[in-house]
């Protein structure tokens, strides 16, 4: 009796009436429709003459007509195939079961190791938690990087994003944090990755060890602009079950820029105007939506609130930190670390650029002693890069200026300091211990 009440149930959910339409056109990327009048985010099944369907997305209307983004190849779609309304948004499964796993956005497997049964479906549309009940951000999260959790500790529940050019080690870095940082649970999006870069980096980056605790969740380049869209979105989904579950998770996405690009393809194809740099006015209003689901949970719920700490990449072009992505991005989240070319270049992995980086929450996370410690690593590192040039064609006198001097006494070791093998992981008391060193303090 109670698995029929559960049916009943279902069934007095449903809507009476089937809405629907038909398929009137194809523009570009976009399906054109005479309905259903359904809301923006609503889905429909687009079925063909043989009998065929695939889910599509409501993005737009336009004088009287509704947009379609297909989660899948347009091949195939013709004017008058039926266009019916599924009464939900786009959703997937969430549960422990997911942990280990490789997903799509919508929550399939991609690993070929069969289903993930047992699992209860969220939205991939949630809202940020009240920003008057959030738990505040005191307690530090450990990486295992040691210029990270020296020169920029990060705390539980920080949003972070990683600047940098193509090439200068990324990816790597995402993966030795997944590897070493001491969260409960990693969610990792790669969105608009190439397929050969998705699997270089579960096999070589993630490894193992770091999938036994991790969600991965890939939509690559060759998907269509909805899907890549809708992979991003998951992961925030996935990240935020784990959270109201108590859980420390860190969420990482890679990247911002291309997910920018996917939001583009769908503004432009529903009719939008470019204003920036190409990019049409929904894809920046889409990034505080978005980047504001990571953080901390909500206090006063029994125990310790859980927590996202989240790490966004951003591609720059031309290793420009100022191009429109970039700018936007580190408008809103709490700190950023740029990777340089050119540290990259000597050899210096992970290239962080102390001089171009920040942690916007460490003077709330370190002792006074430690933020003066950083204080006087960063200037030496700034100090040194002033006069670089005068130093390597020899034409600066040792004892002219003794804080010169001191940058260049101290430089060898900061460098040696913030170059970490692949594979190593520092614990945050050992790592202020050798800061203090290479500075001579």
């Amino acid at each position: 009796m109670l698995t029929l009440d559960r049916y009943h149930h279902q069934l007095n959910a449903l809507p009476v009436v089937q809405a629907s339409g038909v398929v009137l056109r194809v523009v570009g990327l976009a399906v054109v429709a005479s309905g259903p009048g359904l809301p923006v985010g609503d889905t429909v099944a687009i079925r063909d003459t043989q009998g065929g369907s695939r889910v599509a997305v409501v993005t737009g209307f336009r004088e009287g007509e509704v947009i379609l983004q297909p989660l899948g190849r347009l091949d195939g779609i013709r004017p008058g195939d039926q266009v019916i309304a599924r009464h939900r948004g786009l959703d997937l499964p969430v549960g422990p079961g997911l942990i280990g796993r490789v997903i799509d956005g919508l929550g399939e497997p991609l690993d070929g190791l069969g289903p993930i049964p047992g699992l209860a479906r969220r939205s991939l549309h949630g809202e940020p938690p009240p920003a008057m009940l959030r738990a505040p951000i005191d307690r530090i999260l450990e990486t295992g990087i040691k210029a990270v959790d020296s020169l920029f500790t990060l705390g539980c529940g920080q949003r972070l994003g990683i600047f940098a050019g193509s090439g200068v080690g990324k990816s790597t870095l995402l993966g030795e944090m997944a590897k070493h940082a001491k969260a409960e649970v990693n969610v990792i999006a790669l969105v608009g990755e190439r397929g050969r870069e998705v699997g270089d980096f579960m096999a070589k980056a993630l490894g193992p060890e770091g999938l036994r605790r991790s969600v991965v969740i890939a939509a690559t380049s060759d998907r269509p602009a909805v899907e890549r869209m809708s992979a991003a979105l998951a992961a925030h989904a996935v990240a935020e079950h784990f959270r109201d579950a108590g859980l420390d998770v860190l969420l990482m996405l890679d990247s911002i820029t291309r997910l920018c690009q996917a939001q583009r393809e769908i503004g432009l194809a529903a009719g939008e105007p470019p204003v920036r740099s190409g990019y049409p006015p929904s894809a920046f209003a889409m990034l505080p939506r978005l980047l504001e689901r990571a953080g901390m949970g909500v206090t006063g719920s029994g125990g310790k609130p859980g927590s996202i700490t989240a790490l966004y990449t951003v591609l720059v072009e031309g290793d420009d930190e100022n191009d429109p992505v970039a700018d936007t991005v580190r408008a809103i989240l709490d700190g950023h670390l740029f990777l340089s070319r050119k540290l990259a270049g000597q050899a210096i992995y992970p290239a962080i650029d102390p001089t171009l980086s920040v942690s916007r929450l460490l003077q709330d996370l370190a002792t006074p002693e430690e933020q003066a410690l950083v204080q006087k690593a960063r200037g030496l590192w700034s100090e040194y890069e002033r006069v670089r040039d005068l130093v390597e064609v020899g034409a600066y006198r040792a004892g002219t200026d003794p804080r010169i001097d001191q940058a260049i006494a101290a430089h060898p070791r900061l460098s040696a300091f913030v170059r970490q093998d692949i594979g190593f992981a520092a614990s945050r008391a050992e790592t202020m211990k050798q800061l203090k060193t290479a500075v001579g303090a």
